[in-house]
């Protein structure tokens, strides 16, 4: 381990599993300290005792991203805490629609558009205004294959498109403070979202074969994308969407 993380502080939302969880574990390994956020407390709490269990240093929180005044407290308690804000992860997201949703659907626009939007732009603003004051500061949003082509529902794919809309306007408008903002696309990853394709042997060989790489990525691949874009390595990277794809929009 390089533990290039050391001394810096980490702030996650949808950190109660798959690639938030991954985030966390990877960060505190390097070093960081973590603040593990999810809607589902207990889950974000589970986060922080796997850290705090490996010699780590977490604490979880249940965190609403749609709630802007409960972002603000959640961000401004990571700085009370530890003094800093270094890197962000603005992980939390929801898809509410499936094959057989009407497209267009507005409760699920309405539903999904609140968390995958709303919610990244409170958390960019919330950590910005920490970090620019400090003149230092990563962020990464997760947004999708689906934010960079037209898969998934109407809903979903226009929320991650907006999250990458977002990530470069907000790259934009705090570059002169030195804070860089970039996002994440990852395609089919096995999370506890994608359980009911990977319990189905037929929809599972279907998904996989949709990537040049011939199989699901896995939630860590994601987590070190994200490690990287927050790292010193990835100094001079500002406003990019990263894909973590397994080759899917290069067909």
């Amino acid at each position: 381990m390089s533990r290039q993380f050391e001394g810096r502080t980490v702030f996650i939302t949808g950190a109660g599993g798959g690639i938030g969880r991954a985030a966390a574990l990877a960060f505190a390994q390097e070093g960081a300290k973590v603040a593990a956020t999810d809607y589902n407390g207990e889950w974000a709490e589970e986060t922080a005792r796997l850290i705090t269990e490996a010699g780590g240093e977490a604490y979880g929180a249940r965190l609403d991203v749609t709630d802007r005044a409960a972002v603000d407290a959640a961000v401004d308690a990571v700085v009370e805490r530890w003094g800093r804000l270094d890197c962000a992860f603005n992980n939390a997201g929801v898809t509410r629609e499936d094959t057989r949703s009407p497209w267009g659907d507005p409760e699920a626009y309405a539903a999904t558009f609140a968390v995958n939007c709303d919610g990244v732009m409170y958390c960019i603003a919330a950590e910005a205004r920490h970090m620019a004051k400090a003149k230092r500061g990563a962020i990464v949003n997760t947004s999708s294959i689906a934010g960079m082509s037209g898969s998934g529902g109407a809903a979903y794919c226009g929320s991650k498109h907006a999250v990458i809309g977002f990530t470069q306007s907000a790259a934009l408008r705090f570059a002169s403070d030195n804070v860089r903002v970039n996002a994440v696309c990852p395609g089919a990853i096995t999370t506890p979202m994608t359980d009911a394709v990977n319990q189905d042997p037929r929809a599972a060989a279907f998904v996989a074969q949709m990537h040049p790489l011939g199989r699901m990525g896995e939630a860590r691949e994601v987590a070190d994308a994200v490690l990287f874009l927050c790292s010193d390595k990835a100094s001079f990277i500002t406003g990019h969407p990263l894909a973590v794809d397994g080759g899917f929009l290069a067909r």
